[in-house]
């Protein structure tokens, strides 16, 4: 039986279905035409971009970094172009240490290169290359080229590197670059600088190179490149050059620099020379030294054990952050405070017999039974000891504070390297709040008795006393201290200069001045300096000092032969020449190297020697000074323009840097080739500040 079928039915359903179909479809094709048009018309800018940046890459061309010069324009810092074997982790596809041994039967890799390799891995992120070998030789490269599809990951980078070429010479001052750590990449990217240090793996970790980071590194600049589907460039669009870093260059002569170095041998110390006309450092010694290349690209555990386990400390920037007891060299600042304050007059006397009961207590001079009736002229020249003790008891701590501050005492001098140490001038209010104990906060007036003779809480680092020393030979005008003479742009060749403006005058009264620079005069002339100053051609000040490292009994003598070297007594000296107009100022230290005027004064002499009349000591001359037991120069003087540079190096044969425990070390010894990144830590008070109440002093 056949089923009927209405057919109008049917036919209408077929319509309705029709045309829901057909709206449908206008409604499909709408929304095409609306997105179409919203991807054309509204977002066109944008969508265009994004199919540009996938068409285009932005290379970074990294800057070359400036190069640093000394006063004369010996380049102490440059840059030279290597090979480097470099591993990308996010790209290997085998065990890191696998890959490691199979590039290894390839290219030369040492353990101290995988250690290297891993200490750095650590501080870098996995889509980072980081270096396995670092100058490759020609023959490396070509054997690796040749077996480069075995290794994914691992790439072939042409890199620039930094070089010292004078090594451990001026490193304190100089610094040295590094590998840019995690957190130096995150205050770049939270910094304006973030664009310019695309594609930069170093920076300044130390010394000028950090504080001059911005004028050395120069200005990035890009490749515009277009790339193909999968990514690999196929031409360049454009192109915008980097800008090379300025040239920096010193107030510093290496020559001179070099000298002193030489000068102090194997002993430790440091030395600041000024001129107190513009406030350039001639001179800026830390001893012993360390080679700065062994940082640039990581430096290895043995030689990081060496220099940071040594007990000379040679990481440690003696000019900039070791603080010491001004010794004897205060001397000349106490009496210009008594002068100014009118607590004393230049024709005053006292007797000395050789001592200066305070209660209880006993402070010793220097001189057994003492120097008689002593004068404000004869204090200075023969370093009394009892005249500065009485002074310090009638000026008291606050005064004392008072008449120091001014001269920088205690206070950052704004030197242009960072890591000053502010040393410590001590007053009642710094007493109340540097210690917590109520009965150490109290000032005992038996505490002030040794800070007119340089001791006690007195602490202060080398460039604070030829700063102060400076501006009372400058009649208190105080010129900052700078290192760095000029920044020279190397595309237009100007130059800006550093820092020449005075940045105080002190009221300090013309004829106490006078007086007080008489008496420096006499001290080289007559006085505990005088054998070192014989027969020179000019005329020169100065203050030699003895400090204190620990206290003498009561009833005991100070024998340096029956005490551990490290606890001798620190020999200083402060200085400058000529006296009429001063071109050079000095403060240094030996440390525990007992008299000034034995072992600093010499020093000295040759300096100025150097910088005044153009001589250069003989070399018996120098070895002579290292020992000790030298005063005035001997031998035949040499001509600083006609010594070569640079010079043969002339320091001590039997001595080898020594480890933490004493020991020689080979790793120190060699000074292995450059690397390294990691940054010494330094400690204000591990260049002995001294102990705190005085028993005998000075000289």
């Amino acid at each position: 039986m056949s089923i009927l079928r209405n057919v109008e039915v049917e036919l209408r359903r077929f319509r309705y279905r029709i045309l829901v179909a057909s709206v449908a479809v206008v409604v499909a094709f709408a929304l095409l035409a609306l997105r179409l048009a919203y991807l054309q018309i509204y977002r066109y800018e944008d969508l265009n971009d994004q199919a540009e940046g996938n068409r285009t890459a932005i290379v970074p061309i990294v800057p070359n970094r400036g190069v640093i010069m000394d006063r004369n324009g010996i380049v102490l810092a440059t840059n030279y172009s290597a090979y480097t074997l470099e591993i990308t982790p996010s790209k290997v596809t085998q065990p890191l240490d696998a890959l490691i041994d199979q590039l290894a039967t390839v290219v030369e890799i040492q353990g101290r290169d995988r250690r290297r390799f891993k200490k750095l891995i650590d501080e870098s992120k996995s889509f980072d290359s980081v270096p396995i070998r670092t100058r490759l030789t020609d023959e490396e490269v070509a054997r690796f080229a040749a077996q480069r599809y075995r290794f994914a990951g691992v790439e072939i980078q042409a890199r620039l590197f930094r070089n010292y070429p004078y090594g451990e010479l001026a490193s304190h001052v100089i610094g040295y670059i590094g590998r840019i750590n995690t957190s130096e990449k995150a205050k770049i990217e939270d910094s304006d600088d973030a664009a310019n240090y695309r594609g930069t793996d170093y920076i300044g970790k130390l010394g000028v190179e950090q504080s001059y980071e911005r004028e050395l590194h120069g200005i990035t600049g890009v490749h515009e490149m277009e790339t193909s589907a999968r990514g690999r460039a196929v031409r360049r669009l454009s192109s915008i050059p980097a800008k090379p870093g300025d040239t920096v260059m010193l107030a510093i002569d290496i020559k001179l620099q070099k000298l002193v170095e030489d000068l102090y041998g194997n002993r430790r110390g440091a030395l600041v020379a000024i001129d107190p006309r513009t406030g350039e450092v001639l001179a800026f010694v830390s001893k012993p030294t360390f080679d700065p290349n062994l940082f640039v690209e990581g430096i290895d555990v043995e030689n990081w054990q060496a220099l940071n386990e040594s007990l000379d400390k040679p990481l440690l920037n003696r000019a900039l952050r070791g603080t010491y007891p001004p010794g004897s060299t205060y001397k000349p600042f106490m009496a210009l405070a008594a002068l100014q304050t009118g607590k004393r007059n230049p024709a005053q006397q006292i007797a000395d017999p050789g001592f200066f009961q305070f209660g209880n207590h006993r402070f010793r001079d220097d001189k057994e039974g003492g120097h008689g009736m002593v004068d404000m002229y004869k204090s200075v020249v023969q370093s009394c000891d009892t005249y500065y003790y009485l002074l310090a008891r009638d000026m008291g701590v606050d005064l004392i504070h008072d008449q120091m501050k001014p001269f920088g005492f205690g206070q950052l001098t704004g030197i242009d390297i960072l890591g000053e140490s502010r040393g410590i001038l001590p007053s009642t209010e710094w007493k109340r709040t540097t210690y917590r104990k109520p009965e150490q906060q109290r000032w005992y007036s038996g505490e002030t008795i040794s800070l007119g003779i340089g001791q006690g809480y007195n602490s202060f680092t080398m460039l604070q006393l030829a700063h102060a020393t400076a501006t009372l030979v400058n009649n208190g005008l105080k010129m900052k201290p700078h290192l760095v003479r000029e920044v020279m742009d190397v595309e237009t060749k100007s130059a800006t200069p550093v820092a020449k403006e005075p940045i105080g005058q002190l009221a300090l009264t013309a004829e106490n001045l006078d007086f007080i620079r008489k008496t420096l005069v006499g001290v080289n002339i007559e006085g505990t300096s005088a054998s070192s100053f014989a027969g020179a051609p000019y005329t020169s000040g100065g203050k030699t000092g003895t400090a204190q490292v620990f206290t003498v009994k009561q009833n005991e003598k100070y024998n340096a032969a029956r005490i551990d070297e490290r606890l001798r007594d620190h020999a200083l000296f402060m200085a400058y020449a000529p006296a009429e107009e001063p071109r050079i100022v000095l403060a240094m230290v030996v440390e525990n190297a007992g008299f000034g005027a034995q072992n600093a004064a010499p020093i000295a002499r040759r300096l100025f020697d150097f910088v005044i009349q153009g001589l250069y000591p003989a070399e018996e001359d120098i070895l002579a000074v290292q020992r000790g037991q030298a005063t005035r120069p001997t031998g035949k003087p040499r001509e600083v323009a006609t010594m070569p540079w640079p010079p043969r190096p002339v320091a001590p044969k039997e001595e080898m840097p020594t480890d933490a425990k004493g020991a020689s070390s080979p790793a120190l010894a060699q000074r292995s080739s450059p690397s390294g990144a990691r940054t010494p830590s330094a400690s204000t008070a591990e260049a002995s500040a001294g102990v705190r109440v005085a028993q005998r002093v000075s000289e």
